[in-house]
């Protein structure tokens, strides 16, 4: 049978792992829109005519080739998609191991509740 110590130990862990897990979904949501951001800016490109476009970098525009903003975008797409993974990957480990503290704690309940019922 778990302590009190244990039980409010674990109940703390739980919930530093649910601060984390909520941590975790606002970082997936931020890449999410920015692969969203970058996917749509490179079917405008893919679309255009013209052979050079603006960048805004700061309080600057900078004119760019189209080819060379499309790679640039790319490559950018290439690291928000695996952030996107790697966040993804830690948000499922944290939700196994929430699942996991909160079958402890039940669990150890429910193994009481079990006992007290067999004993009747």
């Amino acid at each position: 049978m778990m302590n009190e110590e244990e039980k409010r130990e674990m109940m703390m862990d739980f919930e530093r792992n649910r601060q984390m897990l909520a941590s975790l979904s606002g970082q997936k949501q931020q890449f999410e829109i920015q692969v969203a951001v970058i996917k749509a800016s490179l079917e405008e490109l893919k679309d255009t005519k013209e052979k050079s476009v603006f960048k805004i970098i700061g309080n600057i525009l900078i004119s760019k080739s189209v080819e060379e903003m499309t790679n640039e975008l790319k490559e950018q797409l290439e690291i928000f998609e695996l952030r996107l993974k790697t966040v993804e990957k830690q948000e499922e480990t944290i939700i196994k191991k929430l699942n996991s503290i909160k079958s402890k704690i039940e669990g150890k309940d429910e193994d009481t509740e079990e006992k007290k019922t067999k004993k009747k």
